[in-house]
């Protein structure tokens, strides 16, 4: 078994003083001097924000790089190793499953395999879940906005638009058979008659006027991008 600290500051003044490393230098110390344990070596990580995932760290990725079955790490705090609960959370599991145990001392002890595991892992999941909900929803805001402006945000275009030069123009033919469908749909026929008249499924017709929504001043684009 080897045991190896990890600890981090972001920005190089606090790297440059070296106040806040010693700090947790001495807390990652003490505790392996409390359970008698030889550390192997300590990874400093030196004005490296908290943003960049864990292996995508100089030190972060050599101390990935080298931990084998029984290994322990050893970090202060859970923020020295994470801020996205996404990137905490793949690489909790990842250890877990190799075998490495993980000491975050503001936590603790080994999140790993004792009982705050569990609470550990339910936490960061529903977090993480929470950040991909912001990303996503940033995402749709971002495609709304170009959509707003005639740029295309990407993905398929929706049906009766092209692209061109990165926006999205308006494709006469299927204009026409959209044109079709709306008044068919405002004259109360179903989506089975409009697709028999399109050579369409009913489900397909169902989906492109959900994605572009009749409107009075015909500007589906931006719903239809961002839905």
């Amino acid at each position: 078994m080897q045991v190896y600290g990890y600890i981090r500051v972001s920005t190089a003044e606090q790297a440059a003083t070296g106040d806040s490393l010693d700090t947790q230098r001495n807390k990652v110390l003490g505790y392996a001097l409390m359970q008698g344990w030889q550390l192997a070596d300590v990874y400093v990580e030196s004005g490296v924000s908290g943003s960049v995932p864990l292996a995508e760290r100089p030190a972060g990725a050599k101390l990935l790089g080298i931990i084998e079955k029984g290994d322990v790490i050893v970090t202060p705090k859970l923020d020295r190793m994470f801020r996205s609960a996404s990137d905490a959370l793949g690489t909790l599991e990842e250890m877990k499953a190799q075998g490495v145990g993980l000491v975050m001392l503001d936590l603790g002890g080994d999140v790993t395999s004792n009982g705050i595991s569990k609470m550990v892992f339910t936490i960061l999941s529903a977090v993480a879940e929470q950040e991909r909900d912001r990303i996503r929803e940033r995402i749709r805001e971002v495609k709304r906005h170009l959509a707003s402006q005639g740029v295309y945000g990407g993905g398929k275009p929706p049906y009766g638009y092209d692209v061109v030069d990165g926006r999205l123009v308006e494709n006469e033919d299927q204009q026409r058979i959209l044109s079709t469908m709306r008044g068919m749909r405002d004259n109360g026929d179903s989506y089975r008659m409009i697709g028999a008249a399109v050579g369409m499924q009913p489900m397909t017709v169902k989906r492109i006027l959900d994605r572009v929504p009749i409107t009075p001043d015909r500007q589906p684009i931006a719903s239809a991008v961002g839905a």
